[in-house]
C-alpha cells in the first residue's frame, strides 16, 4: 500500500473529549474515528486490524467445532418477552416499524438462537454442536466513554454450545478456555481468567481481563496461582477458590471476553428439548461465550504502546513492514520500489511511505504512532553501502541489511 493514496490523517494530539489511552493513540493514529457518542467508524488501517483479530477468532473457534452462522440484529419484541428481558434488560435499544411492530437491537442473542435451535434439534443423537457468529450488537449505554471499551454499537463474536447434560457443557467449557487464551495470546496480550458472578444459574461465571490504566474493572489477582476474582464479588470471598491463598494484588483492568454456563435458562422460555435414549423429553443445557472484537483491538494498545505510539503485536498489525522511502532521486524510488515489489511477491504485507513532500523527522514520527512492527528506511545515506536500514519498533536499535538480502531476513522474522 503506497502511503500517499492511504485514506488517514494523523494528529499531535488526541481531541480533548477522549479519555483512554487506546481511543487517543488509535484516533491521533488514523485507525478510527468517532461518529458519534458511542459509534466509531474504522478507517483502513483500523479494520485491517479488526478483521486481523476476526479472523484468530474464527480460526481458533473453528478448531473447537465452531459453524459459523449470522443472525438478525433487528429482533422481534415477543422474543424478548418470553425470556422477561423486553422490560428488564435496561440498555435494550426498542423501535417500531411502519407497522408499529415493535423490536430490538440486539445486544446479545439467546433469544433467537435458542428459537433457531429448537428447529433442528428432536434427539440426544442432534446433541451436542456449537454455533458462532461475529456480529454488530447494539446497547443504549447510558455514559459511553474510553473510545472503543465502552460504545453502543460493537462488533462481537459470540458463541453458544448445546447439550444433554452438565458435564458435557463443562468439558466444552474447558475447551473453549483455552481457544481463549490462544486467541489472546496471538493477540499479544496477557489475560488473567476472572471470578465473576453467575447469577441465578451457576456460582461463577468467567472473565478474562487485562491489566489496563484506562480500565474500568477492578480485579483481585491471587498471588500464588493468579485467578482473579472481580470486585462486584470480592467482597464475599477471602481466599483463592483454586488455590486457598489470601493475598491478592487489586489492579484496574478491562474485560475482553467472558464465558457463562447457561444452564436451561433460555432453552426453558422457547420449550428448546431434546428426546433422550429412554425417549423421554430434558431440555437442552446450553453455554455462551463472547469477545469483543474492538474491544479487543483497544485493550491491545492499552497494553502495547510507548510515549511515541502504538506498538503492534505482529499477528494484529495492519502491515507488517513500514517502509520509508527518504530522498526522491531516481537511485533511491527504484531502490526502494524493488525492495517494496520484492517483499510483496513474497507476500508481505508493506505501508510504503513514497510521500516527496514529508520530512524525514515527520514520517518517522508517523511511523512511530503508526507502530508497525519492523522500520525499514531507503536513503541516499543508506544506499552509499547498498543497504537498507532495520529497525523493530519497540527497539532502539537499528540494522543495515544488503537489499538483496532484506527480503530474506524480513520473511525470517515473519515467520
Amino acid at each position: 500500500m503506497y502511503q500517499s493514496k492511504l485514506f488517514y490523517k494523523t494528529l499531535k494530539k488526541a481531541p480533548k473529549s477522549v479519555e483512554a489511552v487506546s481511543s487517543a493513540l488509535l484516533t491521533r493514529a488514523g485507525f478510527i474515528d468517532q461518529a458519534g457518542a458511542g459509534s466509531y467508524s474504522f478507517l483502513p488501517l483500523g479494520l485491517k486490524v479488526l478483521k486481523k483479530i476476526e479472523n484468530i477468532i474464527r480460526e481458533e473457534m473453528i478448531a473447537i467445532e465452531g459453524q459459523e452462522i449470522l443472525m438478525p440484529a433487528l429482533t422481534p419484541k415477543e422474543n424478548w418477552q418470553k425470556t422477561g428481558r423486553w422490560e428488564s434488560f435496561d440498555v435494550l435499544f426498542k423501535l417500531k416499524g411502519n407497522n408499529k411492530k415493535e423490536y430490538a437491537l440486539a445486544p446479545t442473542h439467546e433469544e433467537i438462537i435458542s428459537p433457531l435451535a429448537k428447529k433442528i434439534i428432536l434427539s440426544y443423537k442432534d446433541l451436542p454442536f456449537y454455533l458462532f457468529q461475529i456480529q454488530t450488537k447494539f446497547r443504549d449505554e447510558l455514559r459511553v466513554k474510553s473510545g472503543l471499551l465502552r460504545t453502543r454499537e460493537f462488533l462481537m463474536k459470540d458463541l453458544y454450545s448445546f447439550h444433554t447434560n452438565q458435564r458435557d457443557l463443562e468439558n466444552y467449557y474447558k475447551k473453549v478456555t483455552k481457544a481463549y487464551l490462544n486467541i489472546f495470546k496471538r493477540c499479544g496480550i496477557k489475560t488473567y481468567k476472572t471470578l465473576a458472578s453467575g447469577g441465578s444459574f451457576s456460582k461463577y461465571s468467567h472473565e478474562y481481563q487485562t491489566i489496563a490504566e484506562s480500565g474500568e474493572d477492578i480485579i483481585y489477582i491471587c498471588n500464588n496461582c493468579q485467578l482473579a476474582i472481580n470486585r462486584e464479588i470480592k467482597s464475599g470471598v477471602r481466599k483463592c477458590p483454586d488455590c486457598n491463598q489470601s493475598k491478592f494484588d487489586k489492579k484496574k483492568a478491562v474485560e475482553v471476553g467472558n464465558m457463562f454456563q447457561l444452564g436451561d435458562k433460555y432453552s426453558l422460555p422457547f420449550e428448546l428439548k431434546f428426546q433422550d435414549k429412554e425417549s423421554k423429553e430434558k431440555s437442552v443445557i446450553m453455554g455462551c461465550y463472547g469477545i469483543g472484537l474492538g474491544r479487543l483491538m483497544a485493550a491491545v494498545v492499552e497494553n502495547s504502546h510507548d510515549n511515541k505510539g502504538i506498538i503492534w503485536p505482529k499477528e494484529v498489525s495492519p502491515f507488517q513492514v513500514h517502509l520509508i522511502q527518504i530522498g526522491d532521486n531516481r537511485k533511491v524510488k527504484q531502490s526502494a520500489q524493488k525492495v517494496y515489489k520484492d517483499l510483496q511477491n513474497k507476500g508481505v504485507e508493506v505501508l510504503y511511505d513514497d510521500r516527496a513532500d514529508k520530512a524525514p523527522g515527520e514520517k518517522f514520527a508517523e511511523a512511530d504512532l503508526i507502530g508497525i512492527p519492523i522500520r525499514l528506511v531507503v536513503s541516499e545515506k543508506t544506499l552509499k553501502n547498498n543497504c537498507v536500514e532495520i529497525k523493530k519498533r519497540e527497539k532502539t536499535k537499528v540494522e543495515l541489511v544488503k537489499i538483496n538480502r532484506i527480503s530474506r531476513k524480513i520473511c525470517c522474522q515473519k515467520s
